[in-house]
């Protein structure tokens, strides 16, 4: 089993790899397709272990985390790993694997593939939807029917995210970095109305539509030591839960996408033309929005889900490869 340390909100598992979760805007939920939004900050981290006599039972297990979020704000994952010596990464919501829309376990799937490879995978915004498409996580409430794993399950029992990063089998990759600079940097892409959530926990449902391509796996999935891996929980509560659990005040509420690009502030695309893109998970295609979800219940239209428009002289490119 593999390591697994926090460092300035950044959870770490391995020697090489880490993973934060960034604060972003919410992007309209409003059938257009949306460039890349920027990261506006980390979200704190905090070990489930260091707060036991105030967290839920079914948090009391071996590397669970908590994190704080706002009713409909959004996040995406940010993977930072070593070129010379790539991990493979799973992702749950609700237990329910993010690439493939099937149910979690602790296996790697190539036929369809269900994970993703770091580098030079730089992030997750959503769940895949295919066609270079992903739709973003945004925190609802459990309880609501509106989750990922709702809508694919019919339950809401587990909420939160779910993390397994595998190491490379031995001899595939060297032990220690080329006799060259590391020049893969950690990808973090700083900027300078949520409300606060019903219920105290909360899980992930799918967002607007966003550009961004799920890579395949270059080396092939005999690359991977399934029995080398470090597997992490992080469960999402809303505001007033963090403050009851740490003692801290929340972070502040992001700003909405309607003043962020009335400033005329940047969006990204990654320039990954030559990359390939997995299909579509046939079980996520068909989860409902949260917009949608809200127009089945009546429940009014929400100001940020109201279309903007992004200005091609607003969007910048990013080039990885």
């Amino acid at each position: 089993m593999l390591d697994i340390t926090v460092e300035d909100f950044r959870i770490l598992i391995g020697e090489r790899f880490s993973i934060e979760f960034q604060r972003t805007l919410k992007i309209p939920d409003d059938g257009k397709i949306y460039p890349l939004p920027p990261g506006l900050g980390v979200f704190p981290v905090y070990r489930v272990a260091d707060y036991l006599n105030r967290v839920p039972d079914h948090w009391k297990k071996p590397n669970s985390f908590f994190i704080p979020m706002y009713q409909r704000e959004a996040l995406w994952l940010g993977f930072n790993g070593r070129y010379w010596k790539p991990n493979a990464v799973k992702i749950g919501v609700g237990q329910i694997n993010a690439v493939s829309g099937e149910a979690w376990d602790e296996y790697l799937q190539d036929n369809p593939q269900d994970y993703l490879v770091c580098p030079n995978q730089p992030w997750l915004d959503g769940i895949n939807v295919g066609e270079g498409f992903i739709r973003q996580f945004v925190a609802v409430p459990l309880g609501l029917g509106d989750t990922i794993e709702a809508q694919v399950t019919g339950v809401e029992e587990f909420g939160g995210i779910q993390i397994l990063v595998y190491e490379p089998k031995l001899g595939k990759f060297p032990d220690q970095p080329p006799p060259i600079s590391d020049n893969y940097d950690d990808i973090i892409l700083e900027s300078t109305s949520m409300t606060p959530a019903v219920d105290s926990e909360m899980g992930l449902g799918a967002g607007g539509k966003m550009k961004q391509k799920i890579y395949p796996d270059e080396y092939g999935i005999d690359t991977w030591d399934l029995e080398n891996y470090g597997s992490i929980s992080v469960y999402i509560v809303n505001s007033e839960k963090y403050q009851e659990i740490t003692g801290l005040e929340p972070p502040p509420t992001p700003i909405d996408v309607q003043t962020y690009t009335q400033y005329g502030l940047p969006w990204f695309s990654l320039y990954d033309e030559e990359k390939g893109d997995l299909p579509a998970s046939a079980r996520l295609a068909e989860v409902k929005t949260i917009g949608k979800r809200e127009a089945e219940r009546g429940v009014k239209l929400d100001t940020d889900d109201l279309s903007v428009d992004v200005s091609e002289f607003n969007i910048k490119n990013i080039d990885l490869f």
